[in-house]
C-alpha cells in the first residue's frame, strides 16, 4: 500500500513473516526485542489481536510498530472507593465504558516503535496512517500509544498532538541504579524507620524455617505450580490490564534461553514465591511476580524476594534494575525512582475526541494512587 508520504505499509498478522533482521535494523537495542514479540505473539493472549505494521522506503524497512486491538474497558486505572460501582455499572452497559481500541505497543511491555534515523516525521505520519486504516476496517473506536517513555516523547510527542492525540499520564515505572557493594550497604542509604522495619522483618524470617532460593532460565517441569501463584498475585490486583496465559511463561523460556530468568523461593520444597525476570548484560528487569498468600505475611514475601533479587544483582555486576507498575507504596520506601509513562490517545470521532482529555483526566492514576498523588502534589510544591 501506497501512502502520500511517498514510503509503502504492509499490514503482518504474524511477526514470524517479518524477518529478523528487519526488526533489528530499526529497532533500539531493547531486552524486549523481536525474540520477546514471537513469545507473545505465540502465546495467543486472550482478548487480544496482534498486528505489525512495517513501513517500507525503496523496499527498506524504515519503522516497524507491533499492535493489538481490544476491548478497553475505561475503568482499567481507578482503584479504591469507585472501583466496584463503576464495574457494576460497565456490567449493565458494557458499550458504555468499554470501547474497541487499536493500541500500539505490546500487551505486556512498553509502547515502543522501531524508527530509522531519517525521515522520522514522514515514518510516523505512515505508521499513524496505518493504525487509522485497521482502525477502519475493524470498526475501533480509538487509536492510542501505550506506555511511552520519556526517551520517546520527543521521538513521537509533536508529531502525534499534531494528528489530534491526547497525552495523559500511565502508571510509571519503577527503576533503581545498583551502586552498592552489598544489599546491607544499599540499606544504609534507606531512611531509619525503612531501615529499621526491613531488619525487624528480616529477623523474624531468619527465625522460620528456611527459604531456599534458586535461579534458573526454565520451569517447564513446576509450570503449573509457578502460573498458580502468578494467578493468586493478578486476582488481588487493584489495575488490571494483561492476564498472561500459562503458554506464555514457556515460550518465553523457548525464544529467550538465556535472557529469561526464573527466581524461586521454597520451604520445605514448597514452592512459595516466583518472580520472572529478563536480564541483559547490566539491566535486570523485573516482569512478574507470584506469592502464596498463605505464606506471604508471616515470611514479609514481597521483601525477601527483593532482597533476594538485588543480592544476585550485585552477584552478577548488574547496574540496573527496573521493576513494572503498581505496588508503588513500598517501591517508594525501597528508594526507587519512578519513571513517567505516557498515553497518547485519540478517539476516531472529532466531537468525542474533543471531549476525551476530560475523562481521561479522571482517570489518571494519581486520582487513584496515593503515593502518586502525595508525589504530585510534592513536584507542584
Amino acid at each position: 500500500m501506497r501512502n502520500l508520504t511517498g514510503l509503502s505499509t504492509e499490514i503482518f498478522r504474524k511477526i514470524g513473516d517479518i524477518p529478523e533482521i528487519e526488526w533489528v535494523s530499526v529497532f533500539p537495542n531493547t531486552i524486549k526485542n523481536y525474540r520477546f514479540y514471537k513469545a507473545i505473539d505465540e502465546s495467543e493472549f486472550e482478548g487480544f489481536r496482534h498486528y505489525y505494521i512495517v513501513i517500507y522506503k525503496d523496499g527498506v524497512s524504515v519503522g516497524i510498530a507491533p499492535c493489538f486491538l481490544m476491548d478497553y474497558p475505561l475503568d482499567t486505572s481507578i482503584e479504591g472507593f469507585a472501583k466496584k460501582p463503576i464495574a457494576r455499572l460497565r456490567k449493565a452497559f458494557p458499550s458504555v465504558l468499554s470501547l474497541k481500541v487499536l493500541i500500539c505497543g505490546s500487551p505486556a511491555s512498553e509502547g515502543r516503535v522501531g524508527i530509522a534515523p531519517k525521515n522520522r516525521s514522514k515514518t510516523i505520519r505512515a505508521l499513524i496512517a496505518g493504525m487509522e486504516g485497521i482502525a477502519r476496517t475493524e470498526k475501533a473506536a480509538m487509536i492510542a500509544f501505550k506506555d511511552v517513555p520519556m526517551d520517546y516523547i520527543k521521538l513521537l510527542g509533536r508529531v502525534l498532538t499534531k494528528h489530534g492525540f491526547h497525552k495523559i499520564d500511565s502508571y510509571p515505572s519503577v527503576k533503581m541504579d545498583i551502586d552498592f557493594s552489598s544489599f546491607e550497604e544499599y540499606m544504609k542509604g534507606l531512611s531509619h524507620s525503612t531501615r529499621k522495619d526491613l531488619r525487624r522483618k528480616f529477623k523474624k524470617v531468619d527465625s522460620l524455617p528456611k527459604i531456599d532460593l534458586e535461579v534458573c532460565d526454565n520451569i517447564d517441569n513446576i509450570l503449573d505450580d509457578v502460573y498458580g501463584l502468578y494467578q493468586q498475585t493478578f486476582s488481588r490486583s487493584g489495575v488490571q490490564f494483561e492476564e498472561l496465559p500459562k503458554v506464555f511463561f514457556a515460550n518465553i523460556s523457548k525464544h529467550m534461553p538465556g535472557e529469561s530468568k526464573y527466581f524461586l523461593w521454597r520451604i520445605n520444597n514448597k514452592l512459595v514465591a516466583f518472580n520472572f525476570c529478563l536480564a541483559s548484560v547490566d539491566t535486570l528487569m523485573d516482569e512478574y511476580i507470584g506469592l502464596d498468600y498463605s505464606f506471604a505475611h508471616d515470611y514479609h514475601l514481597y521483601f525477601v524476594t527483593f532482597r533476594d533479587i538485588i543480592t544476585w544483582c550485585i552477584q552478577n555486576n548488574i547496574k540496573k534494575y527496573e521493576s513494572g507498575a503498581l505496588t508503588y507504596e513500598p517501591k517508594k520506601r525501597l528508594d526507587c525512582t519512578f519513571s513517567p509513562l505516557s498515553i497518547y490517545v485519540k478517539h476516531r470521532n472529532n466531537l468525542m475526541n474533543f471531549g476525551l482529555r476530560t475523562v481521561f483526566n479522571f482517570l489518571k492514576p494519581e486520582n487513584f494512587d496515593p503515593v502518586l498523588r502525595s508525589m504530585r502534589r510534592e513536584a507542584l510544591s
